[in-house]
């Protein structure tokens, strides 16, 4: 259609990039607009070219053909984006495997959506223990985004009020033109829109006067990591960490690089709200694009992962790990072999950075599902047993004695691993890791775990004399043991150490993962066995339910727990166990007399109850399971 040396020379008349060509003209992607070829002659007029979100608006079926066209036929779209449930759609795109050109044309849709919808979230902005999340285009659209950043913005306009004494040693700034100096730090991961929401971002702080540096598509860990080496106020990125694809979301942290405390995100969440109320009618914002961005005296790009290299070398004396030892050990080593999967999220950006060497010397390294695909291949992209099923199946094919299979969330602040015969969760692999520092690298310090964790941890810090630090959930809550605790670690697959970052961060569990391998010559699950032999063997187990209450009206109904009180007796299995302790700082941990436990607690992120239950035999952990499903049954919560 167009001559392949007349487009090489082609650019977008708004934004000065590249441009490419389809069967009816020629496209920018980073503006999203659609450039008329006629009689072979391009139309480069800014005033001339259509938005692809409007282009193909006579409706999605107009698109397609055959099957597909009957697919489209059984969701109508309405006019009115609120009224269309695009993730619908694209779920039954997946379950049918149907072409990509289907899906293409659903997401131009959410992608207006997200652009242009002026209504109120459909569900009320609220940060839980890592941030706010909600769904793209109905609860995650630019207008919301923006008011959130408004009520940072709003949030460090008060460190020039009576209440700057409080917030000053939460945000770690001590005025407001020192945040607007120091400056914030955006990132984004692999998901629909994150780009475009994170120049919203950037416009409405630059807008207030702040210094913005642009890191792009990059992971939380990264993220907190440029926080404490380049000295900036604040840090936000665009994620919902491992929630499904429809998801979207918004990560605080401030000054030390941590998940911002509870009296803060309460204060993002009031104003925020706020803003919400007194503008449902008001118009959405107008968008700024990536390359006015960039072309802003305020906004500086940076490369995020050269900041996390230096800040793991400034810790090394706290922590003993060194990046190039290992990794070069790693990378010499023949017994050994590394599957990493990084589940099409943002840390497909990164590993072979963090493995180093040139890629010939990379021949033990396999990435899997490195593409960028914003729909996860239609999984929900967490570490679990059933995400790492094709690693396991690679590992098994390998004759390496030394094998370690991890698997990372879109924004690379969890990780879980697999020898290909083992499955280590963080509730084993952070009292591995800690076992590690303190017995083999001879590192000295408290052990931190959340009340919902594994207690393998505890019964090795008993042993080595050492404190156990156990607070709610939340990454959040270990700053009061930061710069004491050797390791710290949560259940759901975060960990962090001595000397590094104050959030959670996969890149420094695969180091360490590399090291326990290397220096003791033993598999991960052999590793652990070990420890097992000589401290005690525990079962937990994780599972979450979803639930048609939320927030205020799931917790009352769930203060009916208060009936499990010291004393009960609980029906588990064919017998009954006595509660001998509840733990009620996060949910209800009900401690019985063998020594296992059960807990239940609201999730802080999402309409979701989660269970966590420990037993010290494997068939007990399904008895307990069973036992807090019923106790929600009980409490109305659920239904039989």
């Amino acid at each position: 259609m167009i001559d392949r040396e007349l487009l090489a020379i082609l650019a977008c008349p708004r934004c000065k990039g590249p441009v490419k060509a389809d069967e009816e003209g020629l496209i920018c992607e980073k503006c999203r607009l659609f450039y008329e070829v006629k009689d072979g002659i391009p139309i480069m007029l800014i005033d001339e070219a259509r938005s692809l979100d409007d282009r193909g608006d006579a409706g999605v079926a107009a698109q397609i053909s055959g099957e597909e066209t009957a697919l489209a036929a059984s969701f109508p779209v309405s006019v009115n984006d609120a009224d269309n449930d695009y993730f619908a759609m694209l779920e039954a795109i997946f379950a049918r495997r149907m072409g990509r050109q289907l899906q293409d044309a659903v997401y131009r849709k959410i992608g207006r959506e997200i652009a242009a919808n002026a209504a109120p979230p459909v569900r009320q902005i609220s940060f839980g223990t890592s941030g706010w999340r909600g769904i793209l285009g109905k609860d995650i659209t630019v207008k919301t985004v923006v008011q959130v950043t408004r009520a940072i913005i709003r949030l460090y306009e008060e460190l020039e009020t009576e209440a700057a004494g409080e917030l000053r040693p939460l945000l770690g700034i001590s005025s407001l033109d020192e945040a607007k100096k120091r400056g914030c730090v955006i990132g984004f991961d692999n998901r629909f829109a994150g780009e475009l929401l994170a120049v919203q971002v950037a416009k409405t702080l630059v807008e207030a006067g702040f210094t913005v540096f642009y890191a792009g598509e990059t992971t939380t860990g990264v993220l907190s990591a440029v926080v404490l080496q380049q000295q900036q106020a604040f840090s936000i990125n665009l994620t919902p960490s491992h929630n499904p694809f429809q998801y979207g979301g918004y990560k605080f942290n401030a000054a030390d690089g941590g998940p911002a405390a509870s009296e803060v995100t309460a204060k993002i969440t009031r104003y925020a709200r706020e803003l919400v109320a007194s503008e449902k009618k008001a118009s959405v914002p107008e968008l700024w694009h990536l390359a006015e961005m960039l072309e802003h005296p305020q906004v500086q790009a940076i490369d995020s992962f050269s900041c996390w290299q230096a800040q793991l070398a400034c810790g090394e004396a706290q922590h003993g790990l060194s990046l190039e030892r290992i990794t070069a050990a790693a990378r010499q080593c023949p017994d050994l072999f590394l599957a990493v999967d990084c589940v099409h999220g943002a840390s497909r950006l990164h590993i072979r950075r963090l493995y180093g060497g040139e890629q010939g010397e990379q021949g033990n390294l396999e990435i899997l599902r490195s593409d960028a695909d914003v729909t996860f291949g239609g999984v929900a992209p967490e570490p679990s047993g059933d995400n790492m099923r094709e690693m396991v199946a690679l590992l098994e094919k390998r004759a390496e004695k030394l094998k370690i299979g991890a698997i990372i969330d879109p924004d690379g602040d969890r990780i879980r691993f697999t020898d290909g015969e083992t499955e280590i969760s963080m509730n084993q692999f952070g009292a591995m890791a800690y076992h590690f520092l303190h017995e083999t690298v001879g590192k000295r310090g408290i052990v931190a775990k959340t009340v919902a964790t594994s207690n393998l941890a505890n019964a090795l810090a008993a042993a080595f004399g050492e404190e156990v630090f156990e607070p709610a959930v939340g990454f959040k809550n270990f700053k009061p043991v930061m710069g004491r605790a050797l390791v710290f670690f949560e259940e759901s697959d975060g960990i962090s150490v001595l000397g590094h970052t104050a959030e959670k961060d996969a890149y420094i569990g695969l180091l360490l993962a590399l090291a326990i391998t290397l220096e003791t010559g033993q598999s991960l699950g052999a590793y652990l066995r070990q420890i097992e032999e000589q401290y005690g063997v525990y079962f937990p187990v994780r599972d979450g339910i979803e639930v048609s209450l939320y927030g205020d009206e799931l917790k009352a109904r769930l203060a009916a727990l208060d009936q499990f009180s010291i004393g009960t007796v609980v029906p588990v299995g064919e017998t009954g166990k006595k509660i001998v302790e509840v733990i009620t700082l996060d949910g209800w941990k009900m401690i019985f007399d063998d020594g296992s436990w059960l807990m239940i607690r609201p999730s802080g992120t999402e309409p979701k109850v989660r269970f966590y239950v420990e037993s010290r035999t494997a068939a007990g952990t399904k008895d307990l399971m069973l036992a807090a499903r019923k106790m929600l049954v009980d409490v109305g919560v659920i239904t039989p």
